[in-house]
């Protein structure tokens, strides 16, 4: 049976709104100028640890916790409900399982947010596993959680797609041998899917099926 691992930000939601504004938060709680929402664009996607050192250029491991404890306060109480959901996200779910597709969700995003997230938009039923990163940041790197889903669920990777927006999705599934969908209505460039790994590009969410049916 085939198998199709879907990113959550910029593949599912658009969650650049929930994510700048509590990457904004943050950076002004630890006394920093953040740089406006559309330069923050380019960092969703990334692990959260990875994303504050580049913002604030350093490795120091307890300001990077301050930068992160602050980001969560108000992630976890607002800014996962500033999430939207891409509107043709539930008839190419739909679509897929009719076809006979599992699918699951993998994301960097900690496991205890990813999953209000997709009751918050009635998406628990389209998929068939919900899998995300660990506070502590374990299996935040995607090419360690989509390893974690392929043995907890007993894949093959030759039955398995990864679908997401950004290189590390892409990175991550040919670290495991898995087929790559790169799309560009979320964070990533074309260029950089395609430089990355990905197989096929898809334009919209409507695409994925005819990719599927195609390749």
């Amino acid at each position: 049976m085939p198998n199709i691992l879907f990113d959550l930000d910029g593949t599912l939601t658009d969650a650049k709104p929930s994510i700048t504004r509590s990457i904004q938060y943050a950076l002004l709680k630890l006394g920093y100028t953040p740089p406006d929402a559309d330069e923050l664009g380019w960092y969703i996607g990334p692990p959260i640890q990875e994303t504050f050192s580049l913002l604030l250029k350093t490795s120091d491991e307890t300001l990077l916790a301050q930068a992160i404890s602050l980001y969560r306060d108000r992630f976890s109480t607002i800014g996962l409900f500033e999430n939207l959901l891409y509107p043709q996200i539930p008839a190419t779910l739909k679509i897929l399982r009719a076809d006979g597709y599992k699918t699951f969700v993998a994301t960097s995003k900690p496991y205890i947010y990813t999953i209000r997230i997709i009751e918050h938009f009635g998406l628990t039923s389209l998929f068939d596993g919900i899998y995300g990163s660990e506070l502590d940041g374990t299996r935040s790197a995607k090419g360690d959680l989509i390893g974690h889903i392929l043995l907890t669920e007993k894949l093959s990777p030759s039955t398995v797609f990864m679908v997401g927006d950004r290189k590390y999705d892409m990175i991550g599934a040919k670290r495991h041998q898995v087929a790559a969908i790169g799309v560009t209505y979320g964070y990533g460039t074309e260029k950089e899917l395609i430089t990355h790994g990905a197989d096929w590009i898809a334009h919209s969410p409507e695409d994925i099926p005819k990719l599927l049916v195609r390749g």
